[in-house]
């Protein structure tokens, strides 16, 4: 946690996102205290950007960020809805005082529960059950248990542990792969650790893998070609990260040719994905459209998340989630 200084009086709230976005009557609650200025463009902020020091991205592009980070002279803290930061890391922030915060934890749950759910769908051939039904077949089959089985998780953070906790609770061995590997402090939860140079070793340990990790220059495309040939054959990969954490082009050759089993994947390099993307053609993948962690109420515990973080800015208590810009995440 990092010391934050009471706020300027006078100085605004500067919101990146529609006007019109629902979320918004939750922060309502703040008007009282402290002007609001949401807008989607840098017009928007007018001259009030040179006298803000928060910034709440909360939908905003890289491009809007950008702009408006470079208007605001008296900036000290940027807080982002979700818990990659690699939309609005820039080396302009990096370099910076401001301290960057995001949505760590808010999230978790859901994609803890989204990754069990693809495991189970492919243990349980749910793919061939729905076909079955569809087409008026009764074709009895056998199922594999999850019992026993090994989960290697990518990225051992908050997300990573939703999943372990899940996993865990099901029977399954869990393993994982953490920046910065302690020995001294084992997690109950994992049966051993490696550190990113071993991944070969742990992927060829897994039934299952769980890519969670940010997005950094370090994370992009560690899972290639030497990862999937690593695998066994009957490999399950699940991404709740980031998309280009896995190297796309070698993903859809392992799944082409049955290198591996299948794939459940929440996050792509690009979203929308194309029309007539090989995904969407790939009956051994399972698709979301980045949807894995849309609860009827999760916006609004962000929003939440925000306001209690906005609380202790004022009063000049450690802020939560604090981000290694060097680092990312």
């Amino acid at each position: 946690m990092i010391q934050s200084a009471p706020l300027v009086e006078g100085s605004p709230i500067i919101v990146l996102t529609d006007p019109a976005d629902v979320q918004l009557r939750v922060i309502h609650e703040l008007r009282a205290k402290i002007d609001i200025v949401v807008g989607s463009s840098l017009e928007a902020f007018g001259g009030v950007a040179a006298d803000a020091t928060v910034v709440l991205n909360w939908s905003g592009s890289r491009s809007l960020f950008s702009e408006v980070f470079s208007s605001c002279l008296n900036i000290r803290w940027v807080h982002t809805r979700s818990a990659g930061v690699d939309g609005i890391l820039s080396p302009e922030l990096i370099e910076s005082a401001v301290i960057l915060t995001n949505g760590t934890g808010v999230f978790s749950a859901s994609l803890g529960e989204f990754a069990l759910a693809a495991i189970l769908y492919f243990a349980k051939g749910l793919r061939r059950m729905i076909d079955n039904q569809i087409a008026g077949v009764w074709d009895p089959f056998e199922t594999m248990p999850i019992v026993g089985q090994t989960l290697g998780i990518v990225g051992y953070g908050d997300i990573g542990r939703a999943v372990a906790s899940r996993a865990r609770s099901m029977g399954m061995r869990v393993l994982a792969i953490k920046r910065h590997v302690n020995p001294y402090n084992a997690d109950p939860m994992v049966e051993h650790m490696y550190s990113p140079d071993r991944r070969i070793e742990m992927l060829s340990r897994c039934d299952y893998v769980v890519a969670a990790a940010p997005l950094t220059s370090e994370t992009r495309g560690m899972i290639g070609e030497p990862e999937f040939n690593a695998m066994k054959p009957n490999a399950v990969v699940i991404n709740v990260g980031r998309g280009p954490v896995i190297n796309e082009e070698a993903l859809i050759k392992a799944l082409s040719t049955g290198r591996i089993k299948g794939a459940a994947l929440d996050v792509f390099d690009h979203e929308p994905l194309a029309d007539g993307h090989p995904f969407y053609a790939l009956e051994n993948v399972l698709l979301s459209p980045h949807c894995a962690d849309r609860t009827p109420d999760c916006f609004d515990q962000a929003m939440r998340f925000f306001l209690s973080q906005f609380d202790r800015f004022i009063k000049g208590e450690p802020l939560l989630n604090v981000v290694d810009k060097k680092l990312g995440y």
